[in-house]
């Protein structure tokens, strides 16, 4: 089936990167994979289920359903909550053995007296504000805190960790500093005879930047969907991830002084080419790269004339009098010679690469693919395995209706 927007993900890129990520830290570090926001957009459930083949130690999410969508679609590997639960979430967070972040008494205690009542153990990891600013214990408070937690009943204290709020800075003395601050909550807690399993700070830039931030363990995310963070002060040897294509649904010759797409942003100056490619911000596809993004077609650039809509981007074809209905359209990759680089893309339309990422909605079908041939698709309507016997046409035949 053809789609008219998809996603194709790479898993030979995915198996790279994890492999050159494991080379460049060394024996000894382990890998956390965080796979939060469905995976930066890339499909968290069958990321998760090839990358724990890999050589990842642990995924990391930021909600207990993120969670439970990994442990029912099979992954059994260790799953930190990276975010803060609510006291509700905690039966969950046990029964379903997931690792959490713990930073107050009031969550410790509940974790405690559930994971007690259930006849479990429940794995925490501590996470230390040493100037993020925005969750954890602060720094000063952390010792007191992380002692008080050790000595609940049915609590193992796996992690202590931090986070980094400008790693990717040009500047980094503040993440060094804010290293200082984890050392000496370390070193206060040793002195009082508490090391935990596991140190860990760094994020994709940390790794880049701060090679003495890697202590135990590593949380990339960025990296191993195949892009660098900004300002990198060496690189490794990365493959993108995640190609965002779409069709030429229709091709329309316009007259000068036409009017294009809602706002009538955009006025042809010559008789033109446009043409119309399905996809808009209902799938992920940023409003503000209205008469600003590029795409490409026929291996060149074209630009993105007038506004984005819901459901439908406009393109001047001009120059490309040889294209014709249904060929691709690649607003994020690669085609012929020509790249749009994930920088450039979240560049163009004002933002950043994660949210570019993460904002590709479930709309559009994922397709994953290995050995150059497309493996499985997941869709609105269900996963489609080209390799699998196809069933009768009809959406009785599909499964989808009651015969």
């Amino acid at each position: 089936m053809e789609y008219p927007v998809w996603v194709e993900v790479d898993l030979d890129a995915l198996r790279h990167n994890v492999e050159a990520a494991r080379r460049d830290l060394g024996a000894g570090v382990r890998l956390l994979f965080v796979v939060k926001a469905d995976a930066y957009g890339h499909g968290a459930r069958e990321v998760c289920r090839f990358a724990q083949h890999l050589a990842v130690d642990m995924f990391g999410v930021a909600t207990l359903h993120e969670g439970i969508e990994l442990r029912e679609a099979g992954v059994r590997a260790p799953i930190l909550i990276l975010s803060p639960a609510l006291p509700s979430e905690v039966e969950g967070i046990v029964r379903y053995d997931f690792r959490s972040s713990a930073a107050t008494p009031e969550f410790a205690r509940r974790l405690s007296r559930v994971a007690a009542a259930l006849g479990r153990e429940s794995i925490v990891h501590i996470e230390v504000d040493t100037g993020m600013g925005r969750g954890g214990v602060r720094y000063e408070d952390a010792v007191k805190f992380i002692l008080e937690t050790a000595g609940l009943p049915a609590i193992s204290i796996e992690g202590v960790y931090t986070h980094f709020p400008s790693s990717d800075s040009e500047d980094l003395s503040f993440a060094r500093e804010q290293l200082e601050r984890f050392d000496r909550v370390v070193a206060r807690l040793e002195e009082r005879g508490f090391r935990p399993l596991l140190l860990h700070a760094s994020n994709s830039a940390a790794i880049l930047n701060l090679p003495q931030a890697s202590f135990e363990m590593v949380r990339p995310g960025l990296l191993l969907y195949g892009h660098l963070p900004a300002h990198p002060s060496r690189t490794i040897d990365l493959e993108p991830v995640m190609s965002f294509k779409s069709r030429l649904v229709q091709i329309k010759d316009v007259p000068a002084g036409e009017g294009l797409s809602y706002g009538r942003t955009f006025v042809t100056r010559r008789p033109s080419r446009i043409g119309v490619v399905p996809v808009g911000y209902g799938h992920g596809y940023p409003f503000a790269s209205s008469n600003r993004g590029v795409v490409l077609v026929g291996g060149r650039r074209v630009p993105v004339v007038g506004r984005v809509t819901m459901d439908i981007t406009l393109v001047d074809l001009t120059e490309l009098p040889s294209v014709s209905l249904g060929d691709e359209v690649v607003m994020l990759g690669s085609q012929g010679e020509e790249r749009l680089a994930l920088a450039e893309v979240a560049q163009r339309a004002d933002t950043i690469g994660y949210e570019f990422l993460c904002s590709i909605g479930k709309r559009v079908p994922r397709s994953f693919v290995s050995g150059r041939q497309v493996r499985k698709t997941v869709t609105l309507i269900g996963d489609h395995d080209p390799e699998a016997p196809q069933p009768a046409a009809g959406w009785k035949g599909l499964g989808l209706v009651e015969s």
